[in-house]
């Protein structure tokens, strides 16, 4: 099979290499060997590799440019499977562009470690009010404030993927009261008590901390309104770590400089990057981390080319793939 990767031009920090590719292979050597593998740095690399490419590993904003979006159409008769090195792929909807028997896969999976990390340490930051004294801090106020433990404090995460999950399993790991909310009410294994989204409201009031972790889909699109933002009790805080457009990011800017919010951790935002003079940037008691929380250098494509060779063998062996992109679902 002729696999190609693609790199981002200007991001050598996540680009792959040749040894990436055979240290994966090496791992999983029943699918990794054997293949005519082709690295890309430039749009003529992708299109000469496009003629005779079965499978095609990049990152989604390659494909929404010369795959999804673009006037004319690179040749690309053999193309069957399509990798994108992210897991929430909204950026590419309409997915109208999407050839009958061409497979979208993400890599949903190569974030649940960091992501589950940087969300809890977001939450201790919360619960010990580190957004509050960034603020003081920045006004050269002294002012001491008294934070808390997370044992028995409440935890709701909305999405119970990848991100949320790995968040509520460090969470229940400090003696957090956990609740999780999602589409199918099924229990979690590190929840207390998982309901569905239509029972979002009557969870919001016993909250203390907020963590977002859904994907962007039409139904979550503007889930936290300024209306469930205020059900929140007076002091909650609020972590985001799914999209900017799941939030009413006016309502949390004036709930946070009244004081009904206590603090808020934010990853995603709209637009991105935030432009100068935004009222983000001057907003009490917020964190800002500029969509970094998710990924680490380091491990991010390793896992991403383990996941695409975990997906290569299920389609191989004629198995449901695992991250099979259900394009009904937006996830």
């Amino acid at each position: 099979m002729h696999i190609h990767l693609q790199n981002t031009p200007g991001d050598a920090l996540f680009a792959f290499s040749r040894q990436m590719w055979e240290d994966a292979a090496a791992r999983a050597p029943d699918i990794g060997t054997g293949h005519h593998v082709t690295i890309g740095e430039t749009e003529a690399d992708l299109h000469e590799a496009l003629r005779t490419a079965e499978a095609l590993v990049c990152d989604a904003g390659i494909i929404r440019i010369h795959i999804a979006e673009a006037a004319t159409k690179p040749d690309a008769p053999r193309l069957r499977l399509l990798f994108a090195t992210n897991a929430g792929l909204d950026r590419l909807a309409p997915f109208d562009w999407l050839p009958d028997g061409m497979i979208l896969m993400n890599n949903r999976g190569t974030h649940d470690a960091k992501s589950g990390e940087f969300a809890i340490m977001s939450v201790l930051m919360l619960v010990n009010r580190i957004p509050e004294m960034v603020t003081n801090q920045r006004a050269g106020r002294w002012q001491k404030i008294w934070g808390s433990v997370l044992s028995g404090r409440r935890l709701t995460i909305v999405g119970l993927g990848t991100l949320g999950g790995a968040t509520a399993r460090n969470a229940a790991g400090f003696g957090m009261r956990v609740t999780g909310v999602r589409v199918n009410p099924r229990p979690h294994p590190h929840c207390s008590r998982v309901v569905g989204t239509a029972d979002l409201d009557a969870v919001l009031p016993d909250t203390d901390v907020l963590v977002l972790a859904c994907p962007l889909t039409d139904a979550t699109r503007g889930l936290m309104d300024r209306r469930r933002l205020s059900l929140l009790p007076q002091g909650a805080g609020l972590v985001n770590i799914a999209r900017g457009e799941v939030v009413d990011q006016d309502a949390v800017c004036d709930l946070l400089e009244i004081g009904h919010l206590g603090g808020a951790v934010l990853d995603v935002f709209t637009p991105e990057p935030i432009p100068d003079g935004h009222r983000l940037w001057t907003t009490p008691n917020l964190v800002i981390s500029p969509h970094t929380s998710a990924d680490d250098p380091a491990t991010y494509n390793p896992h991403s080319l383990d996941i695409f060779l975990e997906n290569l063998r299920a389609w191989r062996d004629g198995r449901p793939m695992p991250n099979r992109f259900d394009v009904a679902r937006g996830y």
